[in-house]
């Protein structure tokens, strides 16, 4: 019998955009660009998630280079791969600012078994989005931030909450990370009913970047409406 986890495995094995994209924007893929993120990944999964619990559904928007874009698993970056999951990674270090307070907020939860065992976290877009600015540098964007890119992406982004709801999901609520992400959601669930209901919370790049004196009422915000 499928676990969770297996579930998982193969759904990111499988990932892959095929689609356009307006001509700035390109989708990277570390399930195809790094072997070693394969090999990461499934062993997170099978730590945390080889059972067939229920799990709640914490929607982010879409991975960035240096957390999921290169450890396969979202807002984890290489640091708290190895010291809060225990698993390291040799091709690659990185830092990603996401990943220190979604870290931080699940060590105050209890820590990463328990957390894990109640909650799954992805994005509509799984995967990475870059964008070439006019210098010809390449840097993180976000699905919603061109009109032309959401409106190219969106049935891919429906179809993948569909098969993250496949996996054992609660749609009974979920929680949305990042205000503007949450008023694109809602478009899709309109759309196609998906969840009942919405719980919207600050993205943790948004408090670490803006907020970060204020860090520790956003985890208590965090744990107050996970915990209920």
């Amino acid at each position: 019998m499928q676990t969770f986890a297996d579930r998982v495995i193969e759904f990111n094995r499988r990932l892959a955009y095929t689609g356009n994209l307006p001509g700035n924007f390109q989708v990277m893929n570390p399930f195809l660009d790094n072997p070693e993120t394969k090999v990461v990944m499934s062993e997170f999964y099978h730590k945390y998630y080889s059972d067939n619990r229920p799990r709640k559904f914490i929607i982010g928007i879409n991975p960035s280079r240096n957390g999921a874009g290169i450890t396969g698993v979202p807002f984890t970056d290489t640091k708290r791969l190895e010291s809060a999951c225990g698993i390291s990674m040799k091709s690659a270090r990185t830092h990603e600012v996401s990943s220190v307070f979604i870290y931080d907020m699940i060590e105050a939860y209890g820590g990463t078994e328990q957390f894990y065992r109640e909650f799954y976290i992805n994005s509509p877009f799984p995967l990475a989005i870059i964008r070439e600015t006019k210098s010809g540098n390449w840097l993180n964007a976000n699905y919603y931030d061109d009109p032309l890119l959401f409106e190219i992406v969106k049935e891919f982004m429906i179809k993948s909450l569909k098969k993250h709801i496949d996996l054992g999901l609660d749609t009974s609520e979920v929680f949305v990370l990042g205000k503007k992400n949450a008023v694109f959601i809602e478009k899709l669930n309109k759309i196609e009913k998906m969840f009942d209901k919405l719980t919207v919370l600050e993205h943790p790049r948004y408090i670490q970047q803006y907020k970060s004196k204020e860090k520790e009422l956003y985890i208590d915000k965090y744990l107050m409406a996970l915990s209920q």
